[in-house]
This record gives C-alpha cells, sequence and structure tokens, in this order.
C-alpha cells in the first residue's frame, strides 16, 4: 500500500491520573502525543490506555534518545526497524504490549519520513496478520515539517512540562492528605501559606496552585502577583470540598494542557437528575459522584463505566448519588472533567 501525504506535529497530552472511586490509584503521566492530519494519533487506536515514548519524566538523555530515534539518527529498539509509538502508561514494558511502527525514510529518494505496517506487540516480533493495526497508515510526512516538529523538542531541553502543585489552604490536615496523594500518582506537591519571598526559579517548577474555600481573597491576590511577577503562566483551581479524589481530580483537569479541540472530553454539566458530556473519539468513560451530607460524611457512587461513540450523551443520575451538596467527575484515560450538580438548561 503507497503512503499518503500526512500532516506532522506534536502536542502536549497526559494520562490521567487519580484516586479512583475503589480506592486504588492511577499514576499520571505527562507526554507529547503525535498529530496526524490535525488529530491525536491516540485516538484513532480506540480507548487505548498509552503513552508516547516522549514523556517529560523520564531521564534527559533517554528522551533525546526516544527524539533522537523518531529522527532516524539512533538504531530502532526493536527488530525489523520496528519504533515503539505508544506504551504501557504505568511500567512501559513490552510485555505490558505496545503499539508499534516501521519507520524509515521515503523509498523514491526524498527527505520524507514514512511511518507504516502499524501493530500491537508484546514480544521482540510483531505479528501483522493477528495483530496489525490494518486500518491505520501508511503515513507520509514532509522531511521538513517532520524535522521541524521533532527538532523543537531538542531545542526545549527539560523545559517541557511541569508536575508540581502548589496547596494553599488553612486545613494543615486535608492538605496532607491531598499532597500525598497526588505524590502517589507522580504529582509533585508543597503545602503552604502564601508565595511570598519565593525564588522564581522555583516558581517555574509548578504547573497548578490549588487554593482551599477558605482561603481570603487578599491571600489569592498576593500569590496571584508572586506569580504574575516572575512570568509563570500558572492554573490556579479554587477547591470545590474537602474530599481529597475530588481536588485531586481537579488538579488533573488544571494540569492538563492539551488544545482543547485535541481532547477526548470536552464538556460535562450535571444536574439532579442527569449528567450531560460530550466526546470525540470512542473511549471509556467512568463518572464517578461524590457528595457530602449535612454531618459533612463523604458519600462515593460509581454511576456509570461504558464505552461511548463520539457524540452528546446523557447519564441518569439516581436520586441518592446527588442529594445535597453533590460532585461529578467524568474521566476517560486521558482526561478528567469536574461539575458540581445544578440546574441543567433546558
Amino acid at each position: 500500500m503507497s503512503a499518503e501525504y500526512a500532516t506532522f506535529g506534536l502536542a502536549p497530552a497526559i494520562r490521567a491520573g487519580g484516586v479512583l472511586a475503589n480506592g486504588d490509584y492511577q499514576v499520571h503521566r505527562d507526554f507529547v502525543d503525535f498529530i496526524v492530519d490535525g488529530r491525536p494519533l491516540l485516538f484513532r487506536l480506540s480507548d487505548l490506555d498509552a503513552v508516547s515514548p516522549l514523556a517529560s519524566d523520564i531521564p534527559p538523555a533517554i528522551f533525546t534518545t526516544h527524539v533522537r530515534r523518531l529522527l532516524l539518527e539512533a538504531q530502532a529498539p526493536l527488530e525489523e526497524g520496528r519504533y515503539v509509538i505508544y506504551g504501557c502508561p504505568e511500567c512501559e514494558g513490552l510485555e505490558c504490549g505496545a503499539v508499534t511502527a516501521v519507520i524509515e525514510k521515503c523509498a523514491d529518494g526524498s527527505d520524507d519520513f514514512v511511518w507504516r505496517d502499524f501493530a500491537w506487540q508484546t514480544s521482540e516480533r510483531a505479528d501483522l496478520a493477528l495483530n496489525g493495526y490494518h486500518g491505520i497508515g501508511p503515513f507520509r510526512f514532509r522531511g521538513d515539517e517532520y524535522r521541524a516538529a521533532l527538532g523543537q523538542l531538542l531545542a526545549e531541553g527539560d523545559a517541557r512540562n511541569r508536575r508540581r502543585v502548589l496547596l494553599i489552604g488553612a486545613r494543615v490536615a486535608i492538605l496532607a492528605k491531598l499532597a500525598a496523594a497526588l505524590r502517589t500518582i507522580g504529582v509533585g506537591a508543597e503545602i503552604a501559606a502564601d508565595a511570598a519571598g519565593v525564588p522564581a526559579d522555583e516558581l517555574r517548577t509548578y504547573g497548578a496552585v490549588a487554593f482551599g474555600p477558605t482561603v481570603p481573597e487578599a491571600a489569592r491576590q498576593s500569590v496571584r502577583a508572586a506569580f504574575d511577577a516572575a512570568d509563570v503562566p500558572v492554573a490556579y483551581v479554587d477547591g470545590l470540598a474537602p474530599i481529597v479524589p475530588l481536588l485531586v481530580a481537579q488538579i488533573e483537569d488544571a494540569l492538563d494542557r492539551s488544545p482543547q479541540e485535541q481532547r477526548r472530553l470536552t464538556r460535562l454539566a450535571a444536574g439532579p437528575r442527569s449528567a450531560e458530556l460530550d466526546v470525540t473519539s470512542t473511549c471509556r468513560v467512568q463518572l464517578t459522584a461524590y457528595r457530602m451530607d449535612r454531618l459533612s460524611r463523604t458519600h462515593v457512587h460509581e454511576v456509570f463505566d461504558e464505552v461511548l461513540e463520539p457524540g452528546h450523551h446523557k447519564v441518569p443520575l439516581a436520586p441518592r448519588t446527588t442529594k445535597g451538596t453533590s460532585y461529578v467527575v467524568a474521566r476517560t484515560s486521558t482526561h478528567v472533567l469536574v461539575t458540581p450538580t445544578s440546574a441543567l438548561p433546558g
């Protein structure tokens, strides 16, 4: 099959971490995804939970090696000239399975690059007949566009992602539990009363600032002023409730730097009887409801867990899941959205 021209680009992406309803943890991973013809290549692989080799938490030398492999400046890591395109987000081991492809220069002698023979691979050799992705590729990328995108990663060095969160609030016990949960999923977290006197170089390591609900407005403005003075763009999170999994989900959403048009989950709204959400590609969606009763006790309800097709969806919510002050978290492998329950329009 001849390879047709496709556009090539890169964009920040995450594998969303979190504290799941059953108490398990899912590791957060920042990575750079491949954008083919304006759409993340990962989304063509149905609901695959995976990351590219261009992850922010690997040592710089290994990151550089991965980039140079994609540029064909380093030897292929697998037999038959195959390269890992996506791997396991927990361990990245081939035994867990990986999406691989042959990457080569175009046979006509041009400077173009070709990605072909995509396959799901769990051993040293790929079985294309059994595990090939026959509906994906081959793709032919113009050499100058391809080199420029990957070369920019080498020029940026270590300034790829900021995976630390500054937690500011009065309830130290809740903040300590939140910090521990974030660190467990791979997101650094520090607790502070304010950001006064913090060097600009340290402020640049933060991707988000989370405020507790009782933090005075003057204190919030002071923190924002410190980051503005250091010229550090950062996401600000106003904690909805002292529920650790809910706060982790809010922070995961804030740390997501992927472009809105390249997300799987683009909208979430919830009322007392239903939740509405929009998805852009086939994926597994989990909905979890959190509520606090009049005694400030937390109740967790897993209300939905199914694979959805692209489009707008309405999911019924049982009355017991949204009674009192309640919140809904929608999760895919790549994105998380949070909303309080309120009256839905119409």
